[in-house]
């Protein structure tokens, strides 16, 4: 493995589009209102701070600074659900990652995130996910695990969508590292047109995340691709979203994916500075800025794109935004050839 940091170089025009996992579904309407933003961003801290305790709209009203009525409005204004709802949503997720991951008993977990009873905690588990709890501890499958989106970083990223950015005046250091990936298979959901996250929403939908991250097999985490022309079939989108599991799996499939088969490969990672979670847009554009011109035959190495599909990792700011591209060494080459 091999750590090399280094600086921006200058970069022609930015692209102009900015996809990203973690996006509001497109039919919610966004109103440019900072303060709301705020608002229900600390709604949304509040509920998974207390997950696991009663949570009520008033609880919900003290954080958000506005009365009942009117957070509970803001509040499915912005996220495209009713406070409970979502409260409802992201606890059945939280104790379906339980049972996954953890040998628990299924009314424990009923009790800890705060459902009244065994009877309805399994009553509303499977109207979610389809199976009852029981079923799904004893033999995980993939299902919609709901994926809260981060509502300020959302709303600036839509915003944004099309405009063109302006060149960052200060360059800001970003770390690359050359790791290796097995020969592993990937399952993927393919759009038909799409080239970024907003046109393969709008054409498969905002659940596919929710769905890779509940593959129990995962080598590692989900990611948004775009696909090399040898892995697109015609008809398919060039951006798509999948998870890499082991060369072995042969556990189902959810519907409307497929999985391929990846061969061994190096990957060059480009990885951001830290950055507020809100502001991921312009984590992602900067990067994008920085690393447009990269030539990596600086380090001995050369993009190998039909190995693999260039990707990008969800956003997260406390460990930068962080995109992936194939490459191999030109050595390897000259000794092939």
């Amino acid at each position: 493995m091999y750590n090399i940091l280094i600086t921006a170089n200058s970069a022609t025009q930015v692209k102009k589009y900015l996809p990203t996992p973690f996006i509001l579904i497109p039919e919610v309407k966004i109103v440019n209102n900072h303060e709301h933003l705020e608002a229900v961003q600390r709604m949304q801290t509040c509920i998974a701070d207390h997950i696991n305790e009663p949570i009520t709209l008033s609880m919900l009203a003290k954080a958000a600074g506005y009365s009942p009525y009117y957070c509970a409005r803001i509040f499915k204004e912005y996220t495209g659900s009713t406070p409970f709802d979502y409260i409802r949503r992201l606890r059945l997720t939280k104790s379906a990652l339980k049972l996954r991951d953890e040998k628990v008993r299924v009314v424990d977990v009923a009790l800890d995130f705060v459902f009244d009873s065994h009877e309805g905690f399994t009553r509303a588990f499977a109207k979610e996910f389809g199976l009852t709890p029981k079923q799904y501890a004893q033999k995980p499958k993939p299902i919609p695990l709901f994926m809260p989106s981060d509502v300020r970083g959302s709303a600036k990223l839509k915003e944004m969508k099309g405009k063109p950015k302006e060149m960052s005046e200060t360059a800001k250091a970003i770390f690359v590292q050359i790791v290796e990936r097995p020969a592993r298979k990937l399952i993927l959901m393919r759009g038909k047109t799409a080239t970024q996250y907003f046109e393969y929403c709008d054409e498969v939908g905002c659940d596919v995340w929710g769905i890779l991250s509940s593959i129990k097999e995962a080598l590692y985490e989900p990611i948004g691709m775009w696909m090399p022309p040898n892995l697109k079939p015609a008809g398919t989108s060039t951006y798509t979203q999948g998870v890499e599991v082991p060369l072995d799996y042969d556990d189902e499939i959810p519907e409307g994916f497929e999985m391929i088969e990846l061969p061994p490969c190096k990957l060059l990672i480009f990885q951001g500075q830290p950055y507020d979670d809100e502001n991921f847009g312009d984590a992602i554009d900067e990067l994008w800025q920085q690393t447009e011109n990269f030539n990596p035959e600086i380090y001995g190495y050369e993009w190998a794109d039909e190995d693999a599909p260039k990707f990008q990792l969800a956003p997260m700011g406390y460990r930068g935004y962080i995109e992936g591209r194939p490459v191999r060494a030109v050595n390897d080459r000259k000794s092939a050839a």
